[in-house]
């Protein structure tokens, strides 16, 4: 079957993501890193017609997909799609393994980005890039720095089964989809003066973080469904899932969103509680969330959990065990 024209960039939902979180290449990876780059390159020529097997973001990939089927049937003509652009540091002739991994697998990818070791944010810029998927921490930090929405991804040993039919995405919401303004308060003052200081300011919207554009492209994309009566049934389902208490710190951020003009479909305030078991129930495509011990608690229960480098929790905290790896990744 031929597969779909992709859309203009400019009307586009586009998701970059990174060769090594879309494919499971970790013993390519260790080869680059144990044996050098001649090595690497004599490897993937070697093997460049197997095809790698699925990584974190896979599942992912296939929802957006999934998406467009829908939104193709409602609105034939419509460019307002999603765009997954791959990104890779590879050179153009490693990349021969990719593209007929992409074909193996039947995705739906015509735009490849192949870096030859270059940095990928300017390209990122020239793709409006809604949001970037790396296993590279620095690349991740590098986009966020930019002004870019970023999460690092990691290759887990449990992942749950997931819907291929709705994309369900969950938020963290300070430092995440909110500024780090409240947490700040929080380090710095304790648990009392944040129910204080969110008290004080409840009809005050916390400033933006680095994920709300994000869910806005979600959100645009999810009113098309409710025009034509999809509501119910609406293939993109939005989640909150804050380590924040309902009724003293919940009201302002419900109160943000609704001054963003901003739905989200279940909001889940655990009041400290582990997030892991409530994201075990949710069964999202991928979880959002700027604290190592959320992402590694979640991702212990098979949720594809992604770090966002991002506020004052990178600065005062221990780094956790799966972001102990900053050196470069040859994605």
């Amino acid at each position: 079957m031929q597969k779909p024209n992709p859309p203009q960039m400019h009307n586009a939902i586009t998701i970059a993501v990174s060769s090594r979180v879309l494919f499971n290449m970790e013993k390519e990876q260790r080869i680059y890193e144990q044996r050098g780059v001649e090595e690497y390159i004599k490897y993937q020529e070697e093997h460049e017609q197997q095809p790698f097997s699925p990584g974190p973001a896979f599942s992912f990939v296939k929802a957006l997909e999934a998406v467009n089927a829908r939104l193709r049937e409602l609105y034939p003509d419509s460019e307002e799609l999603f765009d997954v652009v791959l990104m890779t540091n590879n050179k153009a002739y490693v990349g021969l393994r990719l593209i007929n991994t992409i074909n193996h697998h039947q995705l739906a990818i015509e735009r490849i980005c192949m870096t030859g070791g270059n940095s990928p944010i300017g390209y990122l810029k020239a793709y409006h890039a809604n949001l970037y998927l790396s296993a590279d921490p620095v690349k991740v930090r590098e986009a966020l720095e930019e002004g870019i929405a970023a999460a690092t991804m990691f290759t887990q040993e449990k992942m749950a089964e997931v819907s291929e039919i709705q994309l369900r995405v969950a938020f963290d919401g300070d430092a995440v989809l909110f500024s780090d303004e409240s947490e700040r308060i929080f380090k710095a003052h304790g648990l009392q003066k944040f129910f204080e200081h969110e008290k004080t300011h409840e009809n005050k919207p916390l400033d933006h973080g680095p994920l709300k554009g994000f869910l806005e492209a979600l959100g645009k994309l999810q009113k098309k469904f409710y025009e034509k009566g999809h509501r119910m049934d609406c293939p993109i389902r939005t989640f909150l899932v804050t380590a924040r208490s309902a009724a003293s710190s919940g009201i302002r951020a419900l109160k943000t969103l609704r001054s963003w003009g901003l739905e989200i479909d279940e909001a889940l305030f655990l009041a400290g509680a582990p997030k892991g078991p409530v994201l075990e129930k949710i069964r999202p495509h991928i979880f959002f969330d700027d604290q190592m011990f959320h992402v590694e608690g979640a991702a212990e229960l098979g949720t594809v959990a992604c770090h966002v480098p991002y506020g004052i929790s990178q600065r005062v905290t221990n780094k956790g065990v799966m972001d102990k790896d900053t050196s470069p990744a040859h994605e």
